[in-house]
């Protein structure tokens, strides 16, 4: 079921958007999954300003995302969201965050499910909204990814960051 239309008038059509790699291993060169967030993003109309790769480190996260809400109005990053000692997204950001979405997690984990089994439950996905910014914390997957962006994100991005701009 759709958000009826009335609800997504006055939705900005262009979004000021960053991504954020989080991996130890991967580089601006081999970030396959940042790369596909950037360009679902600009085929959708909305506009990226920020990009980074940077190691699973919490003062590099903190640093990025800090830096990225200075001029983006979403966030998202990906990597570092599971279960791994040097998977540290989620502890790092989920305090920072001035609300939950509860329902981005529970949403991708589901749709997960569907495609992936049981194992989605292994995901850290959460969304937040990080100094009036609103962040979505995806998995470094290229399919999660794009499943996070086409299912989940770009259908209310606009919808969203008019909500917050009320």
């Amino acid at each position: 079921m759709a958000v009826p239309k009335k609800h997504k008038e006055g939705a900005p059509a262009s979004v000021k958007c960053a991504v954020i790699t989080i991996s130890d291993s991967r580089t601006a060169q081999t970030d396959e999954s940042g790369k596909l967030i950037r360009d679902l993003f600009q085929k959708s109309g909305h506009s990226v300003l920020f990009t980074a790769v940077v190691k699973d480190e919490p003062k590099a996260i903190l640093d990025a995302v800090e830096q990225a809400s200075w001029t983006c109005e979403a966030i998202v990053t990906n990597g570092g969201t599971g279960l791994s000692n040097r998977d540290v997204t989620i502890p790092t950001l989920f305090p920072t965050f001035e609300r939950i979405l509860p329902g981005f997690g529970e949403l991708f984990r589901s749709l997960s499910y569907a495609s992936i089994g049981s194992a989605a439950m292994l995901s850290g996905a959460v969304a937040g909204v990080y100094h009036g910014r609103l962040v979505f914390c995806v998995p470094g997957s290229p399919d999660a990814s794009r499943l996070a962006m086409e299912k989940l994100i770009l259908p209310e991005l606009g919808h969203a960051i008019g909500v917050m701009q009320r």
